[in-house]
């Protein structure tokens, strides 16, 4: 039998508190690559394990530095001086039944498309270089992967807690929402200037809220520090035409704060190839999103990112997203203002069956004795199907960021 808690949380649902504080980071956001680009090596490795041995073996690749680079931006267009360097580090199953696995040339070649396919200014050969530190796993960690070729159950390979909840607050959406917006194909058509590191900080008071964006804007579609300044009003009022038909809330939108008239390429934000890396700001793993795409101040966390770990028994993955998905199912079904999961594993235990899945819930009207049961079998299905849910992390390549 599975441990599974529901209990009534007295608590002030978030969109209730005078107060909320919501942040994300973009696509070309240094903390950002780290996460996407890990997740989606990780993702090949487990296809890769698949094609050839049929199951996916031992590997995390959790642990990154994006370097920042050396850049001289101008109007009209800089250069890169010294590239970016990747460093990409954990665990991976090198060898498999004496069949050797090239685990370099996999990451490299999906670091680079992803690249190509994400900021369109970062030449991958010439912007980038890649350094490689993965080593294989331990005994014992290995063992998990040998175990469930025996019983077809994964064990937890970490003791680990998570959260998840639901429903997204309104600013937490209209956050997440902007920045999709601004990293939207259409968006770049309409400002080609816009570069992808966005970062967006919300704050709601009271009925009131205000967002402070970092966007920087390529120097070679910028003349001089006037043309600046115009296509940055241009886009400011793009974004608050955008947040106003999107919020109920009174809003108010800045847009590059530490910009300064009169001050030259000093005074604005430009990069010549979209993303701060090149040489004002490095990036790690765990340092971004949440896997709902927001940072929630508000809200409690877990211990765990998810970006890179793999998709079948690292729980810092599969409970992260799956304690979200049970709390929107859950929210969906029953009366409540918002709903939080935990999900809790112990090392070398079946996933299917945590240490403790707790269901705090906030009621609406409905009492938490009317809704306790039907709580229960949705808990209870979903870790019922959890190895078609590790399969959807690989091949729906779900994001956690």
């Amino acid at each position: 039998m599975r441990n599974i808690v529901v209990e009534e949380l007295r608590s002030v649902p978030v969109f209730e508190q005078r107060t909320e504080i919501v942040e994300r980071k973009g696509l070309g956001h240094p903390d950002y690559i780290c996460d996407s680009m890990m997740n989606k090596i990780s993702i090949e490795l487990s296809k890769e394990y698949l094609k050839k041995f049929g199951v996916i073996y031992h590997h995390n690749i959790d642990k990154s530095l994006l370097v920042a680079g050396e850049a001289e931006q101008k109007f009209g267009g800089g250069r890169i001086i010294k590239p970016m360097k990747m460093v990409i580090g954990d665990r991976a199953t090198f060898i498999v039944d004496h069949e050797k696995i090239d685990i370099e040339s996999i990451v490299i070649k999906t670091a680079k498309q992803w690249l190509q396919e994400h900021i369109r200014f970062v030449d991958p050969e010439k912007h980038m270089t890649y350094q490689i530190e993965l080593k294989p796993g331990s005994k014992a960690l290995q063992d998990i992967f040998k175990r469930a070729f025996e019983t077809k159950v994964f064990g937890a390979n970490d003791t680990s807690a998570v959260v998840g909840y639901a429903p997204l607050s309104e600013t937490e959406k209209i956050v997440l929402e902007t920045e999709r917006f601004l990293n939207s194909k259409e968006f770049k058509k309409m400002f080609p200037e816009s570069g992808e590191d966005v970062k967006v900080m919300g704050i709601r008071k009271n009925s009131e809220l205000y967002l402070t964006i970092a966007m920087p804007l390529i120097d070679r579609f910028v003349k001089d520090e006037n043309d600046y300044f115009i296509k940055k009003e241009e886009i400011l009022e793009e974004i608050r035409k955008f947040v106003r038909n999107r919020t109920s809330y009174k809003s108010f939108v800045y847009m590059n704060t530490l910009d300064r008239k009169g001050r030259g390429i000093a005074g604005v934000y430009l990069t010549v190839t979209g993303t701060c890396a090149e040489d004002a700001d490095c990036g790690e793993v765990g340092r971004g999103n949440r896997v709902n795409g927001v940072i929630p101040l508000n809200r409690p966390t877990g211990s765990e990112a998810a970006a890179g770990k793999n998709p079948v028994s690292h729980i810092g993955k599969i409970y992260n997203v799956l304690s979200h998905r049970i709390a929107e199912k859950i929210y969906n079904i029953i009366d409540a203002k918002e709903v939080y999961v935990w999900l809790v594993s112990q090392i070398g235990e079946p996933i299917d069956k945590p240490m403790i899945a707790s269901a705090q819930i906030i009621p609406n009207k409905t009492p938490i004795e009317e809704m306790r049961k039907k709580v229960i079998e949705i808990i209870e299905e979903e870790l019922s199907k959890i190895y078609e849910f590790c399969m959807e992390l690989i091949y729906k390549e779900i994001s956690v960021c």
